[in-house]
């Protein structure tokens, strides 16, 4: 049974700061987010994936979603290519985004709605894509349709807006969703407060659930902001720091797998998540090992703490 669906993929051809290149990474938010939530469940036998891929896509580049067990039903060939962009990384951390595929094709494999899921999906529980905070009428009207059955949804921005967002549009998207989770440079654009207590004042304001500020290497804080109650994780500590790209997704799509299980574990267990996709270019090959997986959820917990509005 299919509980958990990301949405989307993209083929990158990342640049790194050097010059080096690697060609045809798997990539779009989508395959990491799917990854983080087979890592947190144990196995991705309850987590599928959403998007449409072109025949140009070699099935090898599926491979880390296979060996951690995502069901696939959800990918959908069509006669439009893959998308696929230059992933351009500087010293200072800016990432350029550049497509390498025309704009209308992006619209058909890319698209969020109920009609792209297959039937075996539309029973799900648990649904996380990325969204642009500039634009978001289309992904808030399906967000707010899945709630309306009942469904958890969970957004993140894949940038930040070239403004801050006013207290109608910032309510609109914050009522549409059960989890935000933005970085913190994204959400201090978003808000248009500079500090983390800003951030979560004005969100609780405007009727925010579950916020999940990430901040890199200094770990996250996860708010329940109808409480006031908070928790801040520190970053798993990785085994070698290699690419950060996608980490993100997969702390997002592990924070709500295990959402259930409160807002305490489940941060625990997006550290976790996040921290196996900096080891290396892309998805890591297999899931976790589950004693060394357990291991660094338990050095997350074990340097938690817990926050309060006052």
């Amino acid at each position: 049974m299919i509980d958990y669906v990301a949405f989307g993929i993209i083929l990158d051809d990342i640049v790194f700061p050097r010059g080096v290149t690697q060609m045809g990474v798997l990539g779009g938010g989508g395959p990491q987010t799917a990854w983080g939530m087979a890592a947190a469940l144990g196995s991705g036998a309850e987590v599928g994936l959403v998007t449409g891929v072109g025949t140009d896509l070699d099935v090898d580049a599926l491979a880390p979603m296979q060996a951690a067990g995502v069901n696939l039903d959800g990918v959908r060939r069509t006669d439009q290519p893959t998308p696929r962009a230059w992933q351009v990384l500087e010293f200072n951390g800016r990432r350029t985004q550049l497509w390498r595929v025309p704009g209308p094709s992006l619209g058909v494999q890319l698209a969020r709605n109920w009609d792209v899921l297959p039937p075996a999906y539309r029973a799900a529980r648990h649904f996380h894509w990325g969204i642009h905070p500039d634009d978001v009428a289309r992904d808030l009207a399906f967000a707010r349709h899945l709630r309306s059955l009942g469904k958890h949804v969970s957004l993140e921005p894949f940038r930040s807006p070239d403004a801050p967002l006013s207290d109608d549009d910032l309510r609109a998207l914050l009522d549409a969703c059960d989890v935000f989770s933005p970085n913190l440079f994204e959400a201090a654009r978003i808000t248009g407060r500079p500090a983390r207590s800003g951030i979560v004042r004005r969100c609780r304001e405007m009727g925010g659930r579950v916020l999940a500020l990430r901040c890199g290497a200094d770990g996250a804080d996860v708010w329940d902001l109808p409480r006031g109650e908070g928790v801040r994780v520190p970053a798993a500590a990785p085994a070698a720091v290699v690419d950060e790209v996608g980490a993100g997704n997969a702390f997002c799509g592990a924070l709500l797998a295990r959402l259930d299980d409160g807002i305490a574990e489940a941060a625990c267990h997006a550290s976790a998540a996040a921290s196996y996709l900096v080891e290396q270019v892309g998805i890591p090959a297999a899931l976790p090992d589950p004693a060394d997986y357990a291991r660094r959820v338990m050095e997350v917990r074990a340097g938690m703490e817990f926050l309060r509005l006052e």
